[in-house]
């Protein structure tokens, strides 16, 4: 198999990632990360999405949660509470040490995605994981006249808001990260992962260079539905895509990224929406796509690597 790249933002597509690296080998691999909803927190530079990949290709993400670091502890954050800070951000100590270490790469004067390879290494990832942009992109969710970062609605305020649009600050200007446009010129296939169309992939899709790239693209672009029977199997896609007006379904999936999209992966209870797919130029496998463990995450890589 040629080069595959991975468009990629949290625990959705982490899960699909811990099976592809079952079945390409490291250097025939790279993951695109979202920085969209990176944050500054206690003056640390702190990128959710790349972290979320780094820890579960390195084998020591938390699986209940799908994030930050197995067996991790908060002694730090509880004394932070206690000295009066803010702490509905649950970092672990594991977990911020990443960050520290990462936030004296930047400070030295690395790029995010240098500080990326390094942390890789350090961690024992092979894969090359790189971010969207070493520029700043922030996304900012707009309800009504509130506009709020990122962390904000999502973790603070727990997608409680409704969504009337989702802008990403700094993308027109922004440049890929690097590496990003030469991967997709050099892939054979783009895997769009079940993650987030809104959240998770529209940032990495709001920066111009890499949209016109994938646009322009001769690799096979096959893309996993997140929406399984109208809803989200994790977190607030399917209350994001009814509050701007998608259709919440695999069918509003591959209508978001239909003009990216050569073959959509949806699952065996949407079955009933292959026609409706197709009629937008679309190819269509049904599987089943829920990842429950390793097994079921190799068998929807092995799905996403063989669609034709």
């Amino acid at each position: 198999m040629g080069l595959v790249v991975a468009l990629a933002g949290g625990v959705g597509a982490a899960k699909l990632l811990r099976g592809l690296v079952q079945l390409v080998a490291p250097h025939d691999l790279v993951v695109v990360g979202n920085t969209g909803d990176d944050v500054e927190l206690y003056g640390l530079h702190v990128s959710p999405d790349l972290d979320i990949v780094m820890y579960t290709l390195a084998g020591i993400v938390d699986k209940t949660k799908g994030w930050g670091v197995s067996g991790d502890t908060f002694r730090c954050l509880d004394m932070l509470g206690k000295l009066g800070f803010e702490t509905w951000f649950r970092l672990g100590d594991q977990d911020l040490a990443v960050h520290i270490i990462r936030t004296k790469m930047l400070k030295e004067g690395m790029t995010l995605s240098q500080a990326t390879v390094d942390l890789c290494k350090m961690l024992g990832v092979k894969v090359k994981l790189i971010p969207m942009s070493d520029d700043p992109v922030r996304t900012r969710v707009l309800s009504g006249e509130s506009s709020l970062e990122f962390q904000e609605y999502f973790i603070k305020r727990g997608t409680k808001d409704e969504v009337t649009d989702v802008v990403f600050e700094g993308a027109e200007k922004a440049k890929p990260g690097q590496g990003v446009l030469e991967a997709i010129r050099m892939a054979e296939r783009i895997v769009i992962c079940p993650s987030n169309p809104i959240l998770s992939i529209s940032p990495i899709l709001s920066i111009p260079a890499i949209r016109n790239e994938l646009r322009n693209t001769k690799a096979y672009i096959v893309g996993v539905s997140p929406i399984v029977g109208g809803k989200a199997i994790k977190g607030p896609t399917d209350k994001i895509m009814a509050s701007m007006g998608l259709e919440v379904s695999a069918y509003g999936v591959a209508e978001f990224y239909k003009d990216l999209l050569d073959h959509l992966i949806m699952d065996n209870v949407d079955r009933h929406l292959k026609g409706r797919i197709e009629g937008l130029g679309v190819k269509v496998t049904v599987t089943d796509t829920i990842m429950r463990n390793l097994e079921d995450s190799v068998h929807l890589a092995k799905v996403v690597t063989e669609a034709r």
